[in-house]
């Protein structure tokens, strides 16, 4: 377990590495400079774009350049500053990101009370007229691009029939976006509706393949119940899987929170790298995408951590 462990973390700390790397190179393809005359202004003069190179380090080679930025993110935890907003990266993404984790978070456990025993029902009732019906669905959800379902869902339930608000709340602080559940149902069911159509899915492969275990035809030699080989055999080994699949999914329900929260103008990190990459904010665009990386690979860990955990055949491997 321990080298496992080992390598896993190392495994991910090349790859947050590569992404930093790979959007820093990114950034500095803008024309001469761009970041300047962003930060500064189109009427800034040569002078005044010469110094603002020259303290934010832009007049030295780009590999000392990254060493500074990968420097400063390892020492101090700098992300660098932000002329658009006037304030630092670190404390811009430091107000957003509590919204987003309550978005991702009610969506990715919304989606799985939902797709789990939707997966089962599916099985329980395959070659039937609700399997045949809840795939077809899962088909449609699963396709269906994220901000197409989110203005759907505005004008019909917003715009239509006045159930829920057009846009999600506006509150400084955590708490006050959980009081308002007319402004934050319809992105949590836009964010996880992609979701439950995949998970849902799996779920029910996982089933079908369980219940063809030798196990399953023990208890069922034994005389165990339709429902105890179910749920109390079944279940518990094919939601195994499920935690490999919640961590490959983290990075597309952290893509679809950026898109969500765009179309809600839901006050989180996905709104905010919007508005970075429209208003060419490359230091807080670098800083919220390698936030976004260190989450995605801290949840595949994590997932890959629990897999082990719950499955000792991966830690005999």
């Amino acid at each position: 377990m321990t080298g496992y462990l080992i390598r896993r973390v190392g495994q991910a700390i090349l790859v947050v590495f590569g992404v930093v790397l790979l959007t820093f190179l990114l950034s500095h393809l803008y024309p001469a400079n761009a970041a300047a005359r962003a930060a500064l202004g189109p009427k800034a003069n040569a002078q005044q774009i010469a110094q603002f190179n020259h303290e934010n380090h832009y007049d030295l080679p780009i590999y000392h350049q990254f060493w500074i930025y990968a420097w400063n993110i390892v020492r101090h935890g700098y992300l660098g500053y932000s002329y658009k907003y006037n304030q630092s990266v670190r404390s811009l993404i430091d107000e957003r990101i509590p919204k987003t984790l309550v978005l991702i978070g009610l969506s990715t456990v919304f989606a799985l009370l939902v797709a789990i025993p939707l997966g089962i029902l599916q099985v329980v009732r395959r070659n039937k007229i609700e399997d045949y019906t809840l795939t077809a669905v899962s088909f449609v959800g699963y396709a269906m691009p994220a901000f197409l379902l989110g203005e759907l869902l505005i004008l019909w339930f917003a715009i239509d029939l006045h159930v829920f608000e057009f846009e999600a709340p506006q509150s400084n602080s955590t708490w006050g976006i959980l009081a308002d559940p007319r402004g934050w149902i319809l992105p949590v069911f836009s964010l996880s509706a992609i979701t439950i159509a995949g998970f849902s899915r799996y779920m029910r492969s996982s089933m079908m393949e369980a219940l063809t275990e030798d196990y399953v035809r023990t208890a069922r030699a034994k005389g165990a119940s339709a429902s105890r080989v179910l749920f109390r055999h079944a279940l518990r080994n094919a939601l195994i899987p499920i935690i490999t699949l919640l961590g490959l999914t983290l990075p597309a329900i952290v893509g679809g929170a950026i898109i969500t929260e765009t179309v809600f103008n839901y006050p989180g990190m996905g709104l905010l790298t919007t508005n970075a990459a429209t208003q060419n904010d490359v230091p807080l665009l670098i800083g919220t995408t390698f936030i976004a990386a260190i989450a995605t690979v801290v949840g595949n860990l994590v997932a890959d951590l629990l897999y082990a955990v719950v499955d000792p055949r991966v830690r005999y491997a």
